[in-house]
């Protein structure tokens, strides 16, 4: 069964995944004489650099996601898809989808990044993720039901494992989750739950490496450690996760800690389909693309952001998997497009480094722009004001900004709701 799409006489660029690359891929192309087709496993565009405000009662879902389709009302040459891409068929120019095939004149994969748990099946099935609003929600929900039950055990390593809070992974996602648990811990859960003694809550920040936040520069990574550790967060670093069996945490360095609550944020890798050669897929699960976001060995099949890896030499390993460079790749793809459609001289992408920042807490964060460095309040109101400036939709921005002044003005999360019970694997 073929997906019901109006056939035209200009060319159809299918889009898979409308995450910050698709999203600016098909904006861009509002005005091109071709047909574009996006396909997405979900009806909407997900925020995800605040996903862990959703997971820590700080704003709701909702906040962070829009319908595509509001997105591209009225954009004419434009129509959505609501499925999963299965296959690619590269000799037929067709996709193979959940809810039907497809032929395309052009293929461009935006499908981003899932989490990487490196083979490990005990920490896929045990680890608690966070790269979706579900996976925000489930974490969001595992926190507030295990200190409804650390209300009634009156057993001590039962307490223990349900009020010890393990983060792997010291890069942002790690340090912005960790930093947002420290704030649950003194500000917000002791209102709630009186009867528990929040001293025995335990937050710890696990990292493999040597240092924190490892791209930025050595003075920042020192200051979002110290502002972790002024929040009572322990950081671990030179230390990874051995083993998990869903209750007993062991160390590559012989430590062990008894937890519920271990939050994987330790690594990502390509969310890939099937159908291209191997020989375009690097070990760490990204498409080889040239400096035209062309996938290697294919002339009219195409990735970007976090799936696709651009080898340079300013760039041995590729790109960091951050949201700019999605895109910056979609909106030199789409210039590309519109320029090989009137026989124009295509232009090579080459990446412009904005910075990067994180924020830690209330008035903590970490910014870089060059050689340019500052924390504290005004790295942090820099950091808010960015996050606002890149959500999408007028209401989303609002409901976020408003969320953030009461909470800044009332030390106050007002979403602690379990809307539907985690269940661990």
């Amino acid at each position: 069964m073929d997906i019901n799409v109006p056939e035209v006489k200009v060319p159809r660029i299918v889009i898979v995944g409308c995450g910050f690359g698709g999203l600016q891929l098909a904006k861009s192309l509002h005005k091109a004489e071709a047909q574009i087709v996006l396909i997405d496993k979900n009806n909407y565009h997900t925020f995800q650099p605040l996903l862990y405000q959703v997971a820590t009662a700080g704003l709701e879902a909702d906040s962070i996601a829009y319908p595509i389709r509001k997105i591209f009302k009225g954009q004419y040459n434009f129509h959505f898809r609501w499925g999963e891409v299965q296959k690619i068929i590269p000799a037929e120019n067709r996709i193979v989808t959940s809810i039907g095939e497809l032929k395309y004149d052009h293929l461009v994969i935006a499908t981003g990044s899932t989490t990487n748990f490196f083979g490990n099946k005990d920490f896929e099935d045990k680890a608690i993720p966070m790269k979706s609003v579900v996976e925000a929600l489930n974490l969001r929900s595992m926190v507030l039901q295990n200190f409804e039950k650390a209300l009634l055990t009156t057993d001590t390593k039962d307490l223990e494992a349900l009020m010890n809070f393990v983060v792997v992974g010291g890069g942002p996602t790690g340090v912005e989750l960790a930093g947002a648990l420290c704030e649950l811990k003194r500000h917000v859960l002791p209102n709630d739950y009186p009867e528990l003694d929040f001293r025995k809550m335990r937050i710890i920040l696990m990292e493999n490496g040597a240092e924190l936040l490892a791209s930025m520069a050595e003075g920042n990574r020192d200051k979002a450690r110290k502002y972790l550790e002024e929040l009572g967060c322990e950081v671990w670093t030179k230390t990874g996760l051995a083993k998990y069996n869903g209750t007993l945490a062991e160390t590559n360095n012989g430590k062990q800690l008894l937890t519920l609550n271990l939050i994987w944020a330790a690594g990502v890798k390509g969310v890939l389909i099937d159908g291209l050669l191997p020989t375009c897929i690097s070990n760490r699960g990204r498409f080889f693309v040239n400096d035209y976001c062309r996938i290697k060995g294919y002339d009219n099949i195409y990735a970007l952001g976090d799936v696709a890896v651009m080898i340079s030499d300013k760039y041995p390993n590729g790109h960091p998997q951050v949201a700019p460079v999605a895109i910056q790749q979609a909106e030199m793809l789409g210039s590309n497009f519109i320029k090989a459609l009137k026989g124009w001289t295509l232009n090579k992408f080459d990446y412009f480094d904005k910075g990067t920042m994180a924020t830690v807490g209330r008035n903590k964060a970490v910014v870089e722009v060059g050689k340019i460095r500052f924390g504290g309040f005004l790295g942090w109101f820099a950091w808010m004001f960015l996050h606002l400036i890149l959500l999408v939709g007028y209401r989303n921005k609002i409901v976020v900004f408003i969320n953030w002044v009461w909470s800044y003005f009332n030390y106050d999360r007002n979403i602690r709701l379990i809307i539907r019970p985690f269940n661990r694997k």
